[in-house]
């Protein structure tokens, strides 16, 4: 999805609008899912410039934001499994802030959102992050696995890949990633009000939708920033993704409110919505 898709777009307002409606006092959120790369920045730029335009306060969260520092994940792989270091998969999010946060939007507080700088593989400085309009209407909670749901416990005794396989063959980091999914992450992704889904067409395109983020990261960031990766890194990066973004593939479509479905060039080929 290089620009926002004009159909996308319309129906994902038409969703928030609706559901608007129904809102009581709180903010509404509206979840945002989709593989690296899939277009969920683009998209909820688009949705939220549109929802200002009718007068609504407006904030966005990515899950990206919510990432541990480097130090705090290397507690996590010395205390449980030494893939915890990188960022990604369950485990590695403050999700404890990602919940501060709805509650002082739920009080209609202006709270400031986090930001992660990739380059630097930490979180921004606090000064840094944006603020949220107080009395906020919508919060677009955007990321790679949000609202996904845990494993059945046998679908984890099979490796999605080599690195699975060769580096954690005790089923240690995948098991506490899930039993993450199915507690703090759990309580986090109860707050969505709707859920839209973008679909990509298998995982095999992930690597290189992430490869073009990468390429537009180095452009930007200090030779020798440490959150950088060359080509052999990025797969490795990539892999940690594997497990739950095949298992969102498979599971998610069935109870989103909306999926999109994209194709390699991440253009929008087909429109679901649940059957109400």
């Amino acid at each position: 999805m290089n620009g926002p898709d004009r159909q996308a777009v319309d129906v994902v307002l038409a969703l928030v609008n609706a559901a608007l409606r129904e809102r009581v006092s709180r903010p509404l959120v509206l979840g945002l899912c989709g593989a690296q790369g899939s277009g969920k920045t683009t998209l909820a730029q688009a949705i939220s410039r549109r929802l200002e335009t009718q007068g609504l306060g407006v904030a966005t969260l990515s899950l990206d934001d919510l990432y541990l520092s480097r130090a705090r994940r290397a507690r996590l792989a010395r205390d449980v499994h030494p893939l915890f270091a990188t960022r990604g998969p369950p485990g590695t999010h403050d999700v404890a802030l990602g919940l501060a946060i709805l509650e002082a939007l739920d009080r209609g507080e202006r709270v400031r959102l986090p930001r992660f700088d990739k380059a630097r593989d930490e979180p921004s400085p606090e000064d840094d992050w944006p603020l949220a309009p107080a009395q906020c209407d919508v919060l677009l909670f955007e990321g790679w696995c949000v609202g996904a749901v845990a494993q059945e416990q046998a679908e984890l005794a099979f490796p999605a890949n080599a690195l699975e396989a060769a580096e954690d063959p005790a089923l240690v980091w995948r098991g506490f990633a899930n039993r993450q999914l199915d507690g703090p992450y759990r309580a986090l992704f109860a707050r969505i009000d709707r859920l839209v889904l973008l679909a990509a067409p298998g995982f095999d395109v992930v690597a290189g939708w992430r490869g073009e983020q990468e390429s537009a990261l180095r452009g930007g960031a200090p030779p020798g920033s440490p959150g950088l990766m060359d080509d052999t890194a990025l797969v490795r990066f990539v892999a940690h993704y594997e497990r739950l973004t095949r298992h969102i593939l498979k599971e998610m479509p069935a109870r989103a409110d909306v999926v999109l479905r994209l194709d390699g060039a991440r253009r929008v080929v087909q429109v679901s919505r649940k059957e109400v």
